[in-house]
């Protein structure tokens, strides 16, 4: 069987998003194909994952969480994966798949997933992944160049446009050919998305436990392919608002309850669903919401859609199956007040903040 879906990562993420939607896709009809998985990271502690993604009866997916105010858990089978690969161990069948079968590629390789490793070449098996995607690109140009989507999902703003510009700059150093850079630019499209699911927790081998709430916005041009139609994927004109709202509401209420949870020396343990225990914190984040949040995106025509996104939040952060540790929320906090409450402040000047101007002050 051919997989026009080729996914680089395997992290409990994907499995629970895109990996579950290609597989609800495909039950009704409404899918490219399969998908195959490729682990880029090389980390043998996660080898037993690859051959359990591919499993015949599929793998698990556990959704906790409410929806519309009532607790609800159902377990879901993710069968959409029919091939598991290494690019250390099967770099050549990786390439072949690349070059002849597809025709949607997924991306979702971490925090650092985009940086390069001093000294890599297209030469060989290259260590990182823009000169693992160059070197497959490069490939599938030689053996033809036909069309490609290719849809990121690391959490970085205009995600598509950042790896296009990243992998165009490796080719014009590593593989000068005009021609080349041209179909980089001509015949691959570089898709914008936004991913929102919190996957808390992995089953072992592979499978995860993940909230109810999923979108996977992603940008309409000319040319994209969808892996799949879905009601978790949004086609938009523009993913600015979704990224506005998921920045500056859900990631920004994260770091309000963090700057709390670090000023107050809470539990290491502590969750957001037990800070929000506290009637009096609870009250204080849905004034800042209601009093700074909403009145930030009113005066960009936003405010409706602000009010939904609230209520949609405050019941994802008070899931009582959600374990997501306030220890993890506040690493990096200080660039994470930068970009969600100060950046907030910078795009919606002369709406007062009392409560945010505190915490950034900090």
């Amino acid at each position: 069987m051919t997989t026009p879906i080729l996914q680089f990562g395997t992290s409990r993420f994907l499995q629970a998003h895109a990996d579950l939607f290609v597989s609800e896709a495909m039950e009704a009809g409404k899918a490219l194909g399969p998908i195959t998985v490729v682990q880029t990271s090389g980390d043998a502690s996660r080898a037993g994952r690859i051959g359990a993604l591919s499993a015949p009866e599929g793998f698990p997916v556990i959704i906790r969480g409410l929806e519309d105010g009532k607790a609800v858990e159902r377990e879901l089978r993710v069968r959409s994966v029919s091939r598991s690969l290494s690019t250390q161990a099967n770099w050549e069948e990786v390439t072949r798949i690349f070059v002849d079968e597809a025709r949607v590629i997924l991306s979702n390789t971490g925090d650092k997933g985009y940086a390069l490793v001093d000294g890599d070449t297209v030469d060989g098996v290259p260590r990182s992944f823009p000169m693992k995607l160059l070197a497959l690109l490069h490939a599938r140009f030689r053996g033809g160049g036909m069309p490609l989507t290719i849809l990121p999902c690391e959490l970085i703003s205009r995600n598509g446009e950042v790896l296009q510009r990243l992998i165009v700059d490796l080719a014009s150093r590593h593989i000068p050919d005009a021609m080349f850079v041209s179909w980089l630019t001509d015949r691959v499209i570089w898709g914008n998305t936004l991913v929102d699911r919190i996957v808390s927790e992995p089953i072992e081998p592979a499978g995860a436990i993940a909230e109810p709430y999923a979108i996977w916005a992603i940008e309409r041009q000319p040319g994209l392919t969808l892996p799949c139609e879905h009601p978790c994927i949004k086609l938009v004109e523009d993913l600015t608002p979704y990224e506005r709202l998921k920045l500056h509401i859900l990631n920004l209420g994260h770091t309000v309850l963090a700057d709390r949870w670090r000023g107050e020396g809470r539990p290491q343990t502590e969750c957001v669903k037990d800070i929000l225990a506290n009637s009096a914190i609870r009250g204080e984040l849905k004034e800042i919401y209601r009093e700074e949040v909403v009145p930030g995106f009113r005066m960009h025509g936003l405010g409706d859609e602000a009010e939904v996104y609230v209520a949609t939040t405050l019941e994802r952060f008070l899931n009582p199956y959600l374990e997501h540790r306030l220890a993890d929320i506040a690493g990096n906090h200080a660039e994470k007040v930068v970009r969600r409450i100060i950046g907030f402040q910078e795009w919606c000047p002369g709406v007062a903040m009392p409560r945010l101007s505190a915490i950034a002050r900090r």
